[in-house]
């Protein structure tokens, strides 16, 4: 488990300051459990999913699953390229694995180099360190170790 870290809500404006932090854990459950798991401890924490990245108690997001890309490199691209304007009022379907966005988020990248630095990105190939490092420094900067 990683430290945890306090950071800018995200997008800017849903809320007060997020609390954030990453685990790795092993799992004989996929990625549909996984995420169904997820979702249930969020609504006991009362979650409401009522507007995307609106103001939430809880936010639990899978990142990764070891080389799995799910459902496939394609749609995994199509999601990581998404403009920012439809990534708003659009959300997948399916599950997305590795979630599409994880290289863009000082928020995730930052905790997850506490507990998996050499994690390589299934269809990129470059590691959780790589990412971080080419973040703009902004953007590392405003996730602070609590």
């Amino acid at each position: 488990m990683s430290r945890f870290y306090q950071t800018p809500a995200f997008p800017a404006g849903a809320g007060p300051d997020f609390v954030n932090a990453a685990i790795e854990l092993e799992s004989a459950c996929d990625g549909e459990q996984i995420l169904g798991h997820l979702h249930a401890v969020e609504a006991e924490f009362g979650r409401q999913r009522v507007q995307r990245w609106g103001a939430r108690t809880l936010d639990l997001d899978l990142i990764g699953m070891g080389s799995l890309v799910l459902p496939d490199a394609k749609t995994q691209q199509y999601w990581r390229q998404l403009p920012l304007a439809q990534q708003k009022t659009m959300a997948p379907r399916e599950l997305v694995i590795p979630h599409p966005r994880l290289a863009e988020r000082g928020f995730v990248l930052v905790p997850v180099m506490d507990v998996a630095p050499d994690w390589c990105h299934p269809t990129t190939g470059l590691t959780i360190r790589q990412m971080h490092d080419a973040l703009p420094e902004a953007l590392r900067q405003e996730v602070v170790a609590l």
